[in-house]
């Protein structure tokens, strides 16, 4: 199933947990998302199998799940030029995200492992480097030669947080801009960072009419599916559980601790329990901050 060929242009690498792009322009090519430490090995192989050296390591975002492989590529690469948004070197280098990062990387490993997707890279033992990586912007763009890629500086998943639209091929590389994918069941919303700010992504995304969604797991989404109810869906997650953290008499705790309870299954289950269960309470935060601006402005 992997490496998976979209077009002549893109491929996914990686595995259905865990996609790696792969643009292949006719001068140049690039990786889009980094994968960890469990997905090097596999994401080499197939680079090989399509006899594609990247020239550019494109970091989406400074998540464990994003950029715990990032050592790996370079290595194997070291012509490879990194890109990442401004805030992606700063969130890694703080010393709780730093050890998060290593933890959270031994357990997806395991995980993987235990439903038989082996790898032989080893967990990482020190916080990926982004030092002297390329800073990109919004709006920028990169040439690879007849296809040129935009990068869009996006907020509410993640400080850091760039994204990839390929006008030419009518498709966008969202990343978790959208939330984690649940194959045929919506989306796990993750607003970790502001609530608005991540209902205006998904604004913006849908503004740029593609109709190709390439999301960073457990699926790339194409006109074979009204890509509009691909947005409603991302919305409605990510409102559900305003509604219920805004209309809970519950502690914060407890409704942080339902909330895992109700999402922490099936693709989630590859991130370790202590993960899901922090996400839940940023979710319930950011609804709270939201809530309280609201209240403000009122």
């Amino acid at each position: 199933m992997f490496p998976r060929k979209i077009n002549d242009y893109l491929w996914i690498l990686g595995n259905d947990y865990f996609h790696i792009y792969l643009i292949k322009g006719k001068n140049n090519c690039a990786l889009v998302e980094t994968g960890i430490s469990a997905t090097a090995d596999v994401t080499l192989q197939q680079l090989s199998l399509l006899e594609a050296k990247p020239d550019y390591l494109i970091v989406s975002h400074p998540h464990s799940d994003h950029i715990t492989g990032l050592d790996y590529l370079k290595r194997s690469f070291p012509q490879a030029a990194v890109m990442a948004a401004k805030g992606a070197e700063s969130f890694i280098t703080h010393p709780k995200a730093a050890q998060s990062l290593i933890a959270e990387d031994i357990y997806m490993i395991q995980a993987l492992t235990s439903l038989g997707i082996c790898s032989t890279a080893g967990t990482i033992a020190a916080p990926p480097s982004l030092r002297g990586c390329q800073v990109v912007n919004d709006g920028e763009q990169l040439d690879l030669g007849d296809l040129i890629i935009c990068f869009l500086e996006v907020q509410g998943h993640s400080p850091g947080n760039i994204l990839v639209h390929i006008p030419s091929l009518n498709t966008v590389l969202v990343s978790d801009s959208l939330g984690n994918h649940y194959p045929g069941r919506g989306f796990f919303p993750t607003f970790f960072t502001g609530f608005a700010d991540y209902m205006k992504t998904i604004g913006r995304l849908e503004r740029l009419g593609s109709i190709n969604l390439g999301l960073a797991h457990n699926g790339f989404l194409s006109e074979q599916k009204d890509i509009g109810d691909i947005f409603r869906e991302a919305r409605k997650s990510a409102r559900d559980v305003q509604d219920y953290v805004t209309n809970s008499s519950r502690d914060d705790e407890t409704i942080a601790k339902d909330l895992f309870g109700f999402y922490y299954t099936d693709e989630l289950a590859v991130y370790s329990p202590q993960n899901i269960l922090n996400c839940c309470r940023l979710l319930v935060r950011r609804v709270r901050e939201t809530d309280q601006d609201k209240n403000n402005r009122s």
